[in-house]
């Protein structure tokens, strides 16, 4: 067993990811577990983080009492805050080394290597960082209440809502809006309650459904969608005006909602080098490279 491991947990408003590795990069195991919004509900973040990085390491055949061993980066939604980050830490205390940052961080350290370039997250949420030249460029990512506007949350709350427009002769109904129905009992009641608890993943699962009528030119499929491309649109844009030549599309949604955008900026659109939890790695690999005891070793072993 090695003496060190490296864990990368990518945690957003659907699931966390957890991807350990060895000293050298070697794969090791991997797991999942529920959300890991720290804003939305830090301590179900709290359990989804030990929940995946328990399935990486069972899925390396250890036993989980080595968390004492695993320097780790973590990418979570809602990292922005500080407290929240703070109270993480703290109820996470049995790793070696803990980093907490954005999951549009880890996401951007994974794609582009910590060189120049943007990221757009195009997942239940919605939001974009570049780094150029040392200055940082963020765009979006709210909360779904006042922003996320390219997301999959975003798109089935708005399906729901549209829906109801149809039900009441608001909107004319399309093939999309009467499958909405059908599975509400056709009781506008039914989405009325569904709404009231509904999780931000829960909205999300209508995203799926809503481009696959976009394909077959539903009217409200395809005005959801590109009601979303633009949101995405002024993301990058902006992205680009800041500097950044390289934009690479994250989540769940980037491959469906790629076709969608112009024509003119695929030049700008390149495939990420590497994915988020080798990110989230490579953020605590940084770490312990440049703290003052790993730099001493590497003198030693020089000399």
């Amino acid at each position: 067993m090695p003496e060190y491991f490296f864990i990368g947990i990518d945690g957003g408003a659907s699931s966390c990811r957890a991807r350990l590795r060895d000293m050298e990069g070697n794969l090791l195991g991997e797991g999942c577990s529920g959300p890991a919004n720290i804003y939305l509900d830090l301590d179900l973040a709290k359990e989804s983080v030990r929940a995946a990085s328990r399935a990486a390491i069972r899925a390396a055949g250890f036993e989980e009492g080595i968390f004492h061993r695993a320097h780790a980066g973590f990418g979570l939604a809602g990292a922005g805050l500080k407290s929240a980050c703070e109270q993480l830490r703290a109820g996470l205390s049995s790793f070696v080394s803990t980093l907490v940052a954005t999951d549009a961080y880890i996401a951007w350290l994974g794609a582009h290597q910590g060189g120049d370039g943007g990221i757009v997250i195009l997942g239940t949420g919605s939001c974009g960082l570049a780094i150029v030249d040392g200055r940082r460029i963020e765009v979006g990512g709210w909360g779904a209440e006042i922003s996320d506007e390219a997301g999959g949350q975003r798109m089935g709350r708005e399906a729901l809502r549209r829906t109801l427009w149809t039900f009441d002769g608001r909107a004319e109904r399309t093939k999309l809006s009467e499958l909405i129905l059908s599975r509400y009992r056709r009781d506008p009641a039914k989405i009325v309650s569904f709404a009231a608890s509904a999780t931000p993943a829960q909205y999300a699962e209508l995203a799926p459904l809503i481009f696959e009528y976009a394909s077959h030119n539903d009217p409200l499929a395809v005005e959801l969608v590109q009601e979303a491309a633009e949101a995405a649109v002024r993301m990058i844009d902006r992205l680009i005006a800041g500097g950044a030549s390289a934009i690479s599309l994250i989540g769940g949604l980037a491959e469906p909602l790629a076709p969608w955008l112009p024509s003119r900026l695929r030049s700008f659109l390149s495939a990420p080098q590497s994915d988020s939890l080798d990110g989230a790695i490579l953020m605590a690999r940084q770490a312990v490279q440049s703290s003052p005891e790993a730099r001493e070793t590497q003198r030693s072993s020089a000399a």
